[in-house]
């Protein structure tokens, strides 16, 4: 088993009737080969019985996990009006959610709990509630006091880490959407997040250019000259280590890899392609810029594959993995 941070990890089981409860169950059971970390699930323990026969121990403190870890998953506690079906999103399960979700974030704040890794959500079935927030990301800055635009969502895996400066945008809008100042800010979160997060004393940013070949000196485009090269020197005259803007389709082989530890892209796909290219299963959403480790898988609910017993836990255990790994690193920080 992994090495564990001073007190176990807080698991949000995400839409009760969606894959969490299955992935999470199916990490306890896969502890010892996955190297995971104690953790404690918070949410209805119905909706892990549904879909999984093994024990579970409830707990009523994140503490109690440890002694408990080896005996079965503990969980805390959610009382809900009315079980979940897999397969089968309800407005009551979004309500035990996001109630999850909640307590996750306030057991990390209080230090009861080390790290919060947050199981799939329905944003349909959460907006049905009046939730009001573009997603998980924003409603745990919030609630640590921290303005959404300082957050930087990464995506982690064993061989590449990217951060997507523009997420759920029209590529249309990518460019008017961009400006020196937000990539500083951007880029220099990103690296003190390296720095916090994953334990890189000089961290190494590589950034990306927004047209084919970088722009090709102006002939393709000019947000390069005009609003990039002036980010990434603002940011080398601080001290950090920034190289770019680089031509995005030369920027991940192997060797490329190799000369910096996280790529800025400046839109979703360019970022979040290669990712999914290299490491589909390993990929981890990181939050960066929060005073908690925040880590969660790269899937949805998959609520057409739940209580199938079909779903992989592979991408859960490596969220539950990093996250206890980056809670270390703050604790030597």
């Amino acid at each position: 088993m992994a090495r564990a941070p001073q007190s176990p990890l807080a698991v949000s089981l995400g839409d009760p009737a969606g894959i969490g409860p299955e992935v999470i169950a199916k990490c306890w059971d896969n502890r010892e080969a996955f190297a995971l970390a104690p953790f404690v699930a918070i949410g209805d323990p119905r909706s892990i019985g549904a879909v999984w026969d093994g024990p579970i121990e409830m707990v009523e403190d994140p503490r109690q996990a440890d002694a408990a870890f080896d005996y079965g998953l503990p969980v805390i506690l959610l009382n809900t009006p009315e079980a979940d079906v897999p397969g089968h999103p309800s407005v009551a399960g979004a309500h035990t959610s996001l109630d999850s979700l909640e307590i996750a974030v306030g057991l990390a704040r209080s230090g009861s709990a080390s790290a919060v890794v947050t199981g799939p959500v329905s944003k349909e079935q959460l907006y049905a509630i009046g939730f009001q927030h573009p997603g998980q990301t924003e409603f745990v800055a919030e609630r640590c006091g921290v303005a959404p635009e300082n957050v930087v969502m990464m995506l982690a895996g064993p061989t590449l880490r990217t951060i997507p400066l523009t997420t759920h945008v029209p590529l249309s809008e990518v460019s008017a959407r961009l400006s020196t100042a937000f990539i500083e800010a951007r880029g220099r979160a990103a690296l003190r997040g390296l720095q916090r997060t994953f334990g890189i004393a000089e961290p190494r940013l590589a950034v990306s250019g927004l047209n084919p070949h970088a722009g090709e000196g102006g002939q393709l485009g000019r947000e390069e000259l005009d609003i990039i090269e002036p980010a990434i020197a603002a940011l080398a005259a601080e001290g950090w280590r920034v190289t770019g803007p680089h031509p995005a389709d030369t920027m991940f082989h192997a060797r490329a890899r190799a000369n910096y530890d996280a790529a800025l892209c400046m839109y979703h796909d360019q970022a979040l392609i290669p990712i999914k290219a290299l490491h589909f299963e390993e990929a981890v959403n990181v939050t960066l810029g929060l005073p908690i480790v925040r880590t969660a898988p790269d899937h949805g609910t998959a609520f057409d594959i739940a209580g199938q017993d079909r779903a992989d836990p592979r991408p859960m255990a490596a969220a539950i993995r990093l996250a206890a790994q980056s809670a270390l690193h703050r604790l030597a920080a």
